[in-house]
């Protein structure tokens, strides 16, 4: 009997049946899985405000008033960008490079995600331009530990999908590249190409595009500063997808392929470049800013990270400028000051005992970053002491560039107290626009700020305040006659406690002078009768209406100029009489926008009436007197000439214009000056050691019309080189219907009787030495 053959068909339909619960279950545990990451039970995600307005840590940049960026205060060194600025060839390079079909997907490549998890990522990742991004905003690179790591992804891939939703591509790609990390003080491709190349985005070539593309795969190894064949090899990488996408012909690609990397490397550092003290004035102006303004929600802004950009009122040019004239000039007169002090066993202290000289260099050393960082260590007084006197390698300046020596801490410290400092700042009258700010010859080795910090003695710049008073209370011009002679003001009056005669500093009288000639000549006499007859009281008060607020003893011995003002009150008070009286508060600031371009402050200008137009004028007449004739008169000359002309830049000025302007020059030529005024701009230069104890021996080499007038002259030249900053030749405003007589040609002249008040008195000897000033 033959077996029946078993013709049934097996029954799969309990293994369909457990596939398809399995393969639900593990759909709807992804799919619970990528729920439960979006609503952040696996750690925070963005918010829609979030996403909306991503966190980004963005450099504040500082903008002069000509649009060239001076500056950033930054934790990144990042500025953003807009897409619109980017070239197409670098957005070409990014795109083949690293998400071909970028264009195409939603955020997530689904294919390169599929092959890579089939692979295990031996032939790649699969994040796409979204996905970093998406990394670089909210997470950064996160857990090695794999469990975590797939957490990680899957919150990069929902974040990804949400930007996708709320940007389009080419906002996604600007973002991405101004958020990439370059190195090398480089965040953003701004911030990159600035870096690299000294360049903006847009003008990046190819290559270079390339190059910086390459970079992003892993910046520290590929380091163009480091290894510059790996790069090379990773740009070519770069070079030879944008041929496999259409981007270049196989000729442009070779082309480019041999080109070697040639960069410009200019890291961006904030103790170096253009208006270095400027810049740091600005720092701690916008942190008292930041004090006051807050954001809308209450918080403080971040001038560190909110991408502020400040809109100043520097002009790029005329800054460099000034430190190019400052530069010019004190490179010279650096060599005069060293030649003296070959002389001098004490250099560069003059007239002090060594005991004093101890004092100046113990606290000196004292206020050493050497010091504090040894002190924060807990080092004792004695070994730090110790540490002061032994030879190490260190890098000092010099005008010639940094320079590599072996010497101990403390000759390095007696070393920089050898140099001559600059303040120097330039100021619109009618606007109250600082337009140049130098506060020293290097930041990176002297910190002090010699324009807004360093109040000192300002000499007989400090003069024309006096005369301004006479015109003002006594009703004088500058074409009034007054005798220079011997004059003496007694004890107990005007509060001086001792006889105070005042001499002037070549020891001549000269008789009858107009008070236009006086102050040409720096008189000092004069300018002691004036005070005297307007007391010390009324020229302090006039000071202060000109935004002077300095310490100012009522002693008639202010009029020699024994008052210490900052150059930047000085410039201020001085642009009050080239501006018809009215006095403006110097501004810094235009505005300053949030990182969406919305401008969340503009300062208000700040102004007062300090004296009549008529008063005003007179006083700019009698300023012009000082480079007419006076110790000012040299701006006129040309050509060479002058005690040691080669330090001291010799005379090469021959202005012909009208400039109104002061020399001044204190006791024991420890500050020179020059104030100098054009009808739209008024600039004050002071020029000093840090020690009032280091100073020239000679008054030819120490006066002010020697070591700060040059500066201005040097200046003003570059300035009216440059037709496009329209500085001023023209005459000063003359106010119509003036009533007072500044034409000294004309008659008849009013002479002032001086006699010698009885019941006033001079100071001591000592005294007299500290307050008395050589009319330079």
């Amino acid at each position: 009997m033959t077996q029946k053959l078993n013709t049934r068909k097996p029954d799969y339909s309990q293994y369909v049946k457990k596939f398809w619960k399995y393969f639900f279950l593990a759909f709807g545990g992804i799919l619970l899985f990528f729920l439960f990451a979006s609503w952040g039970l696996f750690g925070s995600m963005p918010s829609f405000s979030e996403l909306e307005n991503p966190e980004s840590n963005l450099a504040t940049e500082i903008i002069s008033s000509d649009g060239v960026t001076l500056g950033k205060f930054y934790n990144e060194n990042r500025t953003p960008i807009k897409y619109s600025d980017l070239p197409k060839h670098l957005v070409d390079a990014l795109i083949s490079t690293e998400d071909e079909r970028f264009r195409e997907h939603s955020g997530i490549d689904g294919r390169r995600t599929l092959s890579a998890s089939l692979s295990l990522g031996s032939r790649g990742g699969a994040s796409t331009l979204t996905q970093q991004l998406a990394k670089l905003l909210f997470h950064g690179e996160g857990s090695k530990f794999l469990p975590f790591r797939i957490v990680q992804k899957i919150k990069e891939w929902i974040i990804a999908i949400r930007l996708e939703r709320h940007y389009t591509k080419d906002e996604i790609i600007a973002m991405y590249l101004n958020k990439a990390d370059f190195i090398n003080t480089a965040v953003g491709i701004r911030s990159a190409a600035k870096v690299y190349f000294a360049k903006e985005p847009k003008q990046l070539t190819v290559d270079e595009a390339a190059m910086l593309v390459g970079m992003l795969k892993n910046p520290s190894l590929f380091n163009p500063l480091r290894r510059e064949e790996k790069v090379r090899d990773r740009r070519n990488v770069v070079l030879k997808q944008m041929e496999k996408n259409g981007c270049l012909s196989k000729s442009a690609k070779e082309n480019f392929q041999s080109k070697p990397i040639k960069l410009t490397f200019s890291p961006e550092k904030y103790n170096e470049g253009s208006a270095t003290y400027f810049r740091e004035y600005l720092r701690e102006y916008m942190k008292k800013w930041a004090q006051e303004n807050k954001k809308e929600d209450g918080s403080d802004y971040n001038i560190y990270s909110d991408g502020l950009k400040i809109y100043t009122t520097i002009d790029s040019r005329m800054q460099l400028y000034a430190e190019e004239s400052v530069k010019e000039h004190l490179k010279n007169l650096q060599e005069e000051f060293f030649l003296e002090a070959k002389q001098n066993k004490t250099a560069p202290f003059i007239r002090i005992t060594q005991p004093e000289i101890d004092k100046v260099m113990d606290r000196a050393m004292r206020n050493t970053e050497r010091w504090r960082i040894m002190s924060d260590q807990g080092k004792e007084e004695e070994e730090i002491i110790k540490s002061f006197r032994i030879k190490t390698k260190m890098t000092v300046f010099t005008w010639d560039g940094d320079k590599d020596v072996e010497m101990t801490p403390m000759d390095s410290i007696r070393y920089y107290k050898h140099f001559l400092q600059p303040g120097m700042m330039s100021m619109e009258p009618q606007t109250g626009h600082v337009k140049v700010w130098v506060g020293g010859v290097d930041y990176r080795y002297f910190q002090y700020d010699h324009v807004g910090l360093g109040a000192r003695q300002v000499g007989s710049t400090f003069k024309p305040f006096v005369y301004a008073t006479a015109i003002e209370q006594l009703g004088m011009s500058p074409c009034d006659t007054i005798i220079d002679g011997p004059f003496m003001i007694r004890k107990g009056k005007h509060n001086v406690t001792e006889d105070w005669e005042p001499r002037n500093s070549d020891g001549k009288y000269r008789g009858m002078v107009t008070l236009k000639k006086a102050l040409a000549n720096s008189i000092n006499t004069v300018s002691a009768k004036l005070i005297d007859k307007t007391g010390p009281d009324a020229v302090i008060t006039l000071v202060r209406k000109l935004g002077v607020n300095t310490e100012i003893p009522s002693q008639p011995s202010i009029a020699l100029g024994a008052v210490d003002i900052t150059v930047k009150d000085m410039v201020a008070a001085y642009s009050t009489f080239a501006n018809q009286g009215i006095y403006l508060k110097p501004q810094v600031i235009t505005k300053i926008e949030d990182k969406n371009g919305n401008v969340i402050y503009e300062p208000k200008l700040e102004s007062k009436d300090v004296l009549s137009k008529d008063i005003a004028y007179a006083v700019i007449k009698l300023l012009e007197g000082v480079t007419e004739t006076g110790s000012g008169e040299r701006l006129r000359n040309t050509g060479s000439g002058g005690y040691a002309y080669k330090r001291v830049t010799g005379y090469p000025y021959g202005f012909t214009n009208p400039i109104a302007g002061k020399t001044g020059t204190t006791q024991n030529q420890s500050d020179g000056w020059f104030m100098g005024m054009v009808p739209n701009l008024v600039t004050g230069v002071w020029v000093g050691n840090e020690d009032r104890s280091a100073h020239f021996r000679t008054i030819a080499n120490g006066q002010g019309a020697t070591m700060a007038l040059p500066i201005w002259g040097l200046f003003m030249k570059k300035c009216y080189a440059d037709v496009n900053l329209h500085i001023s030749k023209e005459k000063f405003e003359r106010p119509k219907e003036l009533n007072i007589n500044v034409d000294c040609f004309s008659e008849p002249r009013r002479v002032i009787r001086d006699t010698i008040a009885r019941d006033s008195t001079a100071v001591k000897p000592e005294e007299e030495q500290n307050t008395d000033e050589f009319g330079i």
